[in-house]
């Protein structure tokens, strides 16, 4: 193999590209991205760079000095892949060929039908889209989140702390009921109303009012609510619309083994475009969280370098964290497999408790809240053989 493509230039891509040099690949390494930006960190979009305390500069992902000896096409959409060469054909014309191929393109953020156009309504995945919705908040007024799970809780709690009115509405009767559980979903989405955000539950959207500009968010049970800028926070779908008809295997994101492999040889896929096999639940699953973008490359570089022969390695559950009014928020498991959860240290009604959930007596997933040392410690016993 003496050329490699890395499809998407985020912190997946960037984190396979690592992983090619490191594990020993001397190669033409080409870095495709359709953003024009270097890598860069998304976290910090919903807080530290809304709220004005992190500049563009401080995104980078790149070290200082930082050389892959790489060839970088930024600004650059794949738009098809031929599986008998391996060959990118990029929208503008150009073609990439190469030995081997590691999609990292990523997931795109959900629109709100009847939305296009209407100005003050936004979605959170680019920095565009950060630098966008900061100069909104700037203007100050109603503030209106459509979408009660992380990234839209996280965007609630910095226009909080700017000082905006601030509404979350959500479909479901439990936020992050889905990552967290019901019972525990319920206690985390409680710091809104401990800090004077209102949260409307059980009802959907029926749509937006306005003339021109966004006024109001109109919800099904027929309430209306004032609103002078809308997030609309209400999940990504996979970057793979480029890859139809290819024959790389598709399901809700690139369908892959355990480690990264699609099927298709010299091709692997990573990041949150990549549904991979997870043996903890029998099932292919999409991991959309910084972590899995930062540690699975190197499992799928390994498969790609060895032509599928290398072992997998386990890969570790699933770990994601959240900063809310304050207060940091770290999970890491399954939830979906306890059979029942406790806290057991701390109180949850002082924001600040560990809570285990556990299926048959056995840990599964843990949850921390304001408990960093000891959420540490039981994560460990969650990756322990």
């Amino acid at each position: 193999m003496r050329s490699v493509a890395v499809v998407g230039a985020s912190l997946a891509g960037l984190s396979a590209a690592r992983s090619l040099r490191k594990q020993g690949y001397d190669g033409r390494l080409v870095i495709i991205g359709d953003e024009a930006h270097r890598p860069y960190d998304r976290p910090p979009l919903s807080k530290e760079f809304l709220a004005g305390k992190v500049d563009e500069d401080g995104l980078g992902l790149e070290a200082d000095g930082e050389d892959l000896g790489a060839e970088w096409l930024l600004g650059a959409r794949a738009a098809g892949l031929a599986r008998g060469d391996r060959s990118v054909r990029l929208a503008d014309g150009r073609e990439v060929r190469a030995d081997g191929v590691v999609i990292a393109t990523g997931a795109a953020a959900r629109t709100l039908p009847g939305s296009d156009g209407l100005a003050g309504v936004h979605v959170l995945r680019t920095v565009e889209d950060a630098r966008a919705l900061r100069d909104d908040l700037a203007r100050g007024g109603s503030l209106v989140v459509i979408g009660g799970g992380f990234i839209g809780a996280e965007v609630a709690s910095t226009a909080y702390g700017l000082g905006l009115d601030v509404t979350v509405v959500e479909a479901a009767p439990t936020p992050l009921a889905g990552p967290l559980g019901p019972e525990m979903g319920g206690v985390v989405s409680a710091l809104h109303a401990d800090h004077g955000v209102r949260l409307l539950c059980g009802t959907g959207v029926q749509g937006l009012v306005g003339n021109g500009r966004v006024g109001a968010v109109l919800l099904r049970d027929g309430r209306r609510i004032p609103a002078d800028t809308v997030v609309v926070g209400v999940g990504a779908r996979p970057c793979t619309d480029w890859l139809e008809g290819t024959g790389v295997p598709l399901e809700n994101g690139v369908r892959c083994d355990a480690a990264g492999a699609t099927g298709v040889p010299g091709v692997v896929a990573v990041g949150d475009c990549a549904a991979w096999y997870d043996p903890a639940v029998g099932a292919h699953r999409r991991v959309e969280h910084w972590t899995g973008a930062r540690e699975r490359p190197a499992a799928a570089v390994a498969a790609l370098l060895s032509g599928g022969t290398a072992a997998p390695a386990p890969t570790r559950p699933p770990y994601f964290w959240s900063d809310q009014y304050g207060v940091r928020i770290q999970f890491a498991g399954h939830a979906a497999q306890a059979d029942s959860v406790a806290v057991e240290e701390g109180a949850a009604s002082d924001r600040s408790f560990l809570a285990v959930y556990r299926r048959a007596g056995r840990p599964v997933a843990v949850l921390g809240v304001d408990q960093a040392r000891q959420f540490t410690r039981w994560r460990r016993q969650l990756t322990a053989p």
